[in-house]
């Protein structure tokens, strides 16, 4: 259950109420009119929570459960106790997702507080409804939208801009960006910074100033201690929806797509694009200049070292086919025991 001196909770919610906000079927001998108060784990959750089930790996869990209601795919209804209300969604994860934003809104603050201890250049822009936090730093001609906050140790540097409904975590730092509005900025993140650009020679390497900004689109995360490079000369985009874990690396130049999920200490080179929708596993890593189709799929630990067609799943480094990649390791495993 959430601790409710971190999250602070709305509601209660009826089972009606709740199957509108996910556009789900309540169960047929379950109470429309049946209140719900807080959200909760098949496991730890009480006659007052709502819960759901992901896969039907968790199916004891859902037989033993307590919880006032559960979200849970058609295919699994018969397997909810009788004294629980259902809730009948095609996607139980996204339907309880809503759930959870119902119960534990974004606070929009309805005036500007800035702190005492923050500095804002005097020519810096700052929208209606925006928090910055104590030692937050934002340079000259910043343009900050409304509604947005800008935590504690912040640094945003000169011409910087940012849209509205953004968050700048704890000590992460932006620079040379324009970012759009619904952006989660995690602590610790480097946006911006120069790009690892150099003319190696076995007199001493020369430095390639880097000259382009970071582009980020609206509706976008970026995770905890993620490091963005800007572009040498193109710009460095992130593409609207794109959601980025923690400890990645974008060299300069890259560019992604619509809503590209790139998960915990991936890495990619710069100049390389991926399409939309792509996939990126952890620790897996693209080389530069590469084309990433749309609707590649890229296995943990995997090494992209050519271009990756639309819709291709592949793992191993280098990387192949899925189905290659497991009949290889089914080969090995029988040499191996002989």
């Amino acid at each position: 259950m959430p601790d409710h001196n971190f999250f602070k909770v709305a509601g209660p919610f009826s089972l009606r109420q709740l199957a509108e906000i996910t556009q789900s079927e309540i169960g047929k001998n379950s109470d429309p009119n049946k209140m719900i108060y807080d959200v909760g784990s098949l496991k730890d959750g009480d006659e007052k929570s709502v819960s759901f089930l992901l896969s039907k790996k968790y199916i004891e869990d859902l037989k033993k459960s307590r919880v006032g209601a559960v979200i849970v795919a058609e295919e699994f209804v018969n397997d909810v106790p009788e004294d629980v209300a259902v809730l009948i969604a095609k996607e139980p994860y996204k339907s309880y997702g809503l759930v959870a934003q119902a119960f534990y809104p974004k606070e929009k603050s309805t005036q500007t507080v800035i702190h005492e201890k923050s500095s804002i250049a005097v020519t810096a822009q700052i929208g209606v409804g925006c928090i910055i936090d104590a030692c937050a730093v934002i340079g000259e001609h910043v343009k900050i939208g409304d509604y947005c906050h800008i935590c504690a140790n912040a640094v945003i540097s000169d011409n910087v801009e940012i849209g509205n409904n953004c968050t700048i975590g704890m000590n992460a730092s932006i620079q040379y960006c324009k970012m759009g509005n619904d952006v989660y900025i995690y602590p610790g993140a480097r946006i911006g910074q120069d790009g690892f650009g150099f003319f190696m020679s076995p007199k001493g390497h020369t430095k390639i100033p880097q000259l382009g900004r970071v582009i980020i689109g609206n509706d976008v995360e970026i995770g905890a201690n993620t490091c963005i490079d800007r572009g040498a000369l193109d710009d460095t985009i992130i593409g609207d929806g794109c959601r980025l874990d923690n400890l990645i690396q974008f060299g300069h130049n890259v560019q992604t797509g619509r809503c590209c999920v790139v998960v915990a200490q991936a890495g990619v080179a710069g100049s390389s694009h991926l399409g939309d929708f792509v996939v990126l596993a952890g620790q897996s890593g693209v080389g530069g200049h590469l084309n990433i189709g749309s609707g590649a799929q890229i296995a943990a630990q995997s090494g992209i070292l050519k271009d990756v067609q639309p819709m291709e799943k592949l793992m191993g480094t280098p990387a192949v086919p899925l189905r290659e990649f497991m009949r290889q390791a089914a080969i090995l495993n029988k040499m191996a025991k002989k």
